[in-house]
């Protein structure tokens, strides 16, 4: 399993009417293109500034590792968004769960 969780700026959101539309935009498509499941986690009342976690689920880190890849060049090839910073965490999952 992997979390990514990056600090976004959103230069042409002009409100926040504005930036739930591309957060929204975003997360379907992190979603689709990855299998991601995201949530806005900060930064609700600002209009240009957001933070979102997402998580990845996959049966090994080297997997889990390559979908926070491919979800963080999703995220900095989107020309709406600024990436400002980024933590990831990949977290392997042993057979025995206790």
């Amino acid at each position: 399993m992997g979390i990514l969780t990056v600090d976004m700026h959103l230069p042409t959101a002009g409100s926040l009417k504005d930036k739930r539309r591309q957060v929204l935009r975003v997360r379907q498509g992190l979603a689709r293109n990855c299998g991601a499941s995201v949530a806005e986690v900060d930064h609700h009342d600002l209009w240009q500034r957001c933070r979102l976690s997402l998580a990845v689920v996959e049966p090994g880190a080297g997997e889990a590792a390559a979908g926070l890849d491919r979800a963080s060049r999703l995220l900095s090839a989107d020309p709406e968004w600024q990436l400002l910073a980024e933590h990831r965490e990949v977290i392997g999952i042993g057979e025995d769960i206790a």
